[in-house]
C-alpha cells in the first residue's frame, strides 16, 4: 500500500493531474482506520487507498474535493460523540454509522504548477523566464528563432515550432508575447483562443492598438481580444527590462490570486474527465448521505429502492424496515421513502 500510494501520487504529479492527499492521524475504536492510513482523491471524485470503512470514505472525498477547489489543506474529525471545545484549525464533521468511533483525517490538495509562456527571446521575457522559475512556475520558452544561448537553463520547455504552442497551455497557463514584432499576431491568434488564464503584449500602447485591429482582422473575436492585456504588466513606473518583467510578473499574481479559486470545468480540463452528475439518497438507518449511482447496499421496499452506506444498515433495515420509515413531524402523514431522493 505505501509503494502504491506513492507510486499513483508520482505519477499524478508528473502528468499534471490535480489531487489530495488524506492521512489517517489519530484514530478512537471502534474504527476500521488506523493512524498512518492513507488514500489519494482525483478530481473525478475516486478514491484510491484506505482511510476507514463506507461511513468515512464519503465526507473524506467531499472534503478532497474542497480542498482542490480552494487550495487549503485542512484537519477533519469524524465523529459520532460531540468533541466540546475544538483545537484551532479542526473541523468537526458527523459519522453517523453505529459502529461509532472517531477518526482524524488531514486532507491536502496537490494542484499543478502554473505555467509561464513565454514568446519571444527579448532581455524582458529572460528577465521574466527567471522570475517564474524563482517563483516555481514551469516555464516555456517560445521562439522560432531559438532562445538564444543558456536558454535551457531558464526553461523546463524549449520550443521552435509556434504551431506547438496549444499543446502547452491549460488554464494554469499565463502567456507573455514579447517578440517585438516578429510573430506577436502569429502567437496571440493561438493563445487568446486558448484557455489560458492570462495572456499579456509587451509592446507599447500604440504597437497593441494596431495588433488589436490586426487581430479583429484576422477573425479573432472581440470577446477573444478582450482577454488581451496591452501593454502587459501593473504600472509601477518601470523603464528597464528587468522592470517591466517584475511589473507583469507582479499582474501575473495579481491575476492569480484573484482567480485562483477552481471549479468544476477547470479540473475536468484538466483530468480530461469530469465528474459525472450524481444522485444521492439519504440511509434511513443511520441518517447518512449515499451516492446513488456507486452504492454498494441497497434493497427494493414497497417499490422504490432503498440504498445504504454499509451492510450492517441494510441488516437492520432488512429485519425492521416499518422502524425506519421516516415520519413526518406530529400531525403530518409518513414521508416515502423515495422523498428521500436528492438530486
Amino acid at each position: 500500500m505505501f509503494d502504491e500510494f506513492f507510486t499513483r501520487a508520482h505519477e499524478l504529479l508528473e502528468k499534471g493531474i490535480p489531487f489530495a492527499t488524506a492521512l489517517v492521524v489519530r484514530a478512537e475504536n471502534p474504527t476500521s482506520g488506523k493512524p498512518g492510513d492513507k488514500a489519494i482523491v482525483t478530481a473525478d471524485g475516486v478514491m484510491h487507498g484506505w482511510i476507514g470503512g463506507s461511513c468515512a470514505q464519503p465526507t473524506v472525498i467531499e472534503e478532497s474535493l474542497k480542498a482542490l477547489a480552494d487550495g487549503e489543506p485542512r484537519l477533519i474529525r469524524l465523529s459520532t460523540e460531540p468533541a466540546g471545545p475544538l483545537r484551532d484549525g479542526l473541523i468537526e464533521l458527523p459519522m453517523t454509522c453505529f459502529s461509532g468511533g472517531t477518526l482524524e483525517i488531514y486532507i491536502e490538495p496537490h494542484r499543478p504548477l502554473p505555467r509561464l509562456l513565454i514568446v519571444g527571446s527579448l532581455p524582458v521575457a529572460r528577465s521574466l523566464a527567471r522570475l517564474g522559475q524563482v517563483m516555481n512556475y514551469r516555464v516555456v520558452l517560445a521562439d522560432p528563432e531559438g532562445a538564444g544561448a543558456g536558454a535551457e537553463t531558464l526553461a523546463d520547455v524549449i520550443l521552435t515550432d509556434l504551431a506547438e504552442l496549444a499543446d502547452h497551455i491549460d488554464p494554469l497557463t499565463y502567456v507573455i508575447v514579447a517578440s517585438h514584432g516578429n510573430y506577436d499576431e502569429i502567437a496571440l491568434e493561438t493563445t487568446l483562443r486558448s484557455p489560458a488564464a492570462y495572456v499579456g503584449l509587451v509592446a507599447s500602447q500604440k504597437r497593441a492598438e494596431s495588433v488589436r485591429e490586426y487581430l479583429l482582422s484576422a477573425g479573432v473575436s472581440e470577446a477573444e481580444i478582450g482577454r488581451l492585456k496591452a501593454p502587459a504588466g501593473l504600472d509601477i513606473q518601470a523603464r528597464r527590462g528587468d522592470e517591466i518583467a517584475l511589473s507583469i510578473m507582479a499582474e501575473i499574481v495579481q491575476r492569480r490570486r484573484l482567480t485562483e479559486q477552481l471549479d468544476g470545468t477547470w479540473l475536468a480540463s484538466l483530468t480530461g474527465r469530469q465528474a459525472p452528475a450524481q444522485t444521492t439518497a439519504i440511509d434511513p438507518v443511520c441518517g447518512m448521505t449515499v451516492v446513488v449511482e456507486t452504492a454498494q447496499y441497497k434493497t427494493a421496499y414497497q417499490s422504490e429502492m432503498v440504498y445504504f452506506c454499509a451492510a450492517g444498515c441494510k441488516q437492520r433495515f432488512a429485519a425492521e424496515p416499518e422502524r425506519y420509515r421516516v415520519k413526518a413531524p406530529a400531525g403530518g402523514n409518513s414521508i416515502d421513502l423515495s422523498d428521500m431522493m436528492l438530486g
